[in-house]
Parts: C-alpha cells; sequence; structure tokens
C-alpha cells in the first residue's frame, strides 16, 4: 500500500494540493479532522472513543488516531493507498507511524513538504475578513470585496476575527514550526523529503508535487 505523508505549514495550502494530488493518484486523502468526524459517525467503538475525547476538547491519544487511521486503510477504496494531511504533527507521531506501519509491511514512501516563508504565511492566514451579518469570508489577496471594508452580498461591515489578526498569527506560527521541522527533519533523514516551492500559483505547485511523487522525480529532489 503506498503512504504518502503530505507537510506543510498552515497557509502553505496542503489542503487544496491534497485534494487534487489524492483525484489525480487515486489515493484516499485523509484529513485527521475529517478522520475523527466520519469514525464519530460511524459509531464504531472507535468512533465512540475518539468521540468521547472531542467532546471535551481533548486531543485523541496517538495511538487512537492510528487504530482510527488502519481502520479506514482496510476499506476497500483505500486499496491503492493512502494520502495523509495533517498527521503527523508531531516527531512522536512520526515515529509512531513508522512503527504501526513497519508492523504492517509497510513505510512512508515519500514526504512532499510545501515550503513558503513565514513571512507569506502571515499574510495569507491574516488577509481573511468576515462579514458581520452572515459571516460571507472574503481574503484580502485572494477574494476581497469589491468596496473595502463592505460586504458585496449584503452590505454589511467586514470584520477581522481575533484569531485572523497578524498578531494571532504569529504567535500560532510560531508554536506550530517547531514541530513542524522536526517531522520534516525525521522525513529528511529517512530519506524521502521532497521540497516543493509554494510560493507560485496552485497549478504550479500541482505540476511539481506530481513530479516529486514519481521515482524519478523522487531521485533529483529528495533531501537527506
Amino acid at each position: 500500500m503506498r503512504v504518502v505523508v503530505l507537510l506543510g505549514a498552515p497557509g502553505a495550502g496542503k489542503g487544496t494540493q491534497a485534494q487534487l494530488l489524492a483525484g489525480r493518484l487515486g489515493l484516499v486523502h485523509v484529513a485527521t479532522g475529517d478522520l475523527f468526524r466520519a469514525a464519530v459517525r460511524s459509531g464504531t467503538a472507535l468512533g465512540r472513543e475518539a468521540g468521547a475525547y472531542m467532546e471535551r476538547g481533548a486531543l485523541v491519544p496517538d495511538e487512537l488516531t492510528l487504530r482510527i487511521l488502519f481502520e479506514r486503510l482496510e476499506a476497500p477504496d483505500a486499496s491503492a493507498g493512502v494520502l495523509l494531511d495533517g498527521f503527523p504533527r508531531t516527531l512522536a507521531q512520526a515515529e509512531a507511524l513508522d512503527a504501526a506501519l513497519a508492523e504492517r509491511g509497510s513505510r512512508v514512501e515519500v514526504a512532499p513538504l510545501i515550503e513558503v516563508p513565514e513571512k507569506e504565511l502571515v499574510t495569507r492566514l491574516s488577509g481573511r475578513w468576515t462579514c458581520r451579518a452572515d459571516g460571507h469570508v472574503y481574503h484580502a489577496l485572494a477574494n476581497p470585496p469589491r468596496l473595502a471594508g463592505v460586504c458585496d452580498v449584503d452590505g454589511s461591515e467586514l470584520y477581522q476575527r481575533d484569531d485572523d489578526r497578524p498578531e494571532t498569527v504569529r504567535a500560532r506560527l510560531a508554536s506550530q514550526l517547531g514541530a513542524l521541522t522536526e517531522v520534516v527533519d525525521h522525513y529528511a533523514r529517512a530519506g524521502v523529503l521532497v521540497r516543493v516551492d509554494g510560493r507560485r500559483p496552485i497549478e504550479a505547485v500541482t505540476a511539481d508535487l506530481l513530479t516529486a511523487l514519481a521515482p524519478a522525480g523522487r531521485s533529483r529532489s529528495a533531501v537527506g
């Protein structure tokens, strides 16, 4: 079974690229949050166990996450493999994933990293503005309103949520990038990391990722 781990900081476009790549490669796109919600809806024993953590706002333990992940991988539509988006987030999770895969005679085949400078990540993540009346969402760069500060749909004021303010975004990134660096270093040591420039248009990043996921592309781009 093919296992691909897609890496990138918040705002790097990982979720968008994961959906595009999964469709092109015939892989199951597994985002951890979606996986948990699906498990809870299914009403299985694992889903109920995960739901108990989620209901009280606690993190689902790594061991339970892996059990839910491998239960998903046993489904017929996952026979070609999986593209992991959002897991592993820490070195401990990466090591636990390696061990669980090794028990099944498998391993992470390739770990593409979508690289975007921190300054650009802040710009991307702090550009979101929301309509007060009905929650319509805009982005200062990607989807600006016709009139600054005013919703195109209902004319109400646009405001920026506390989570979207630049200072909040910088603090959140600071807390997450250290853990990401450890995961990146882990896959670099394993010889499966491939770096892709995430500053370019979506289509260009997708093309580079597809090249990186091909054996020839990995041999040229993998870093140790």
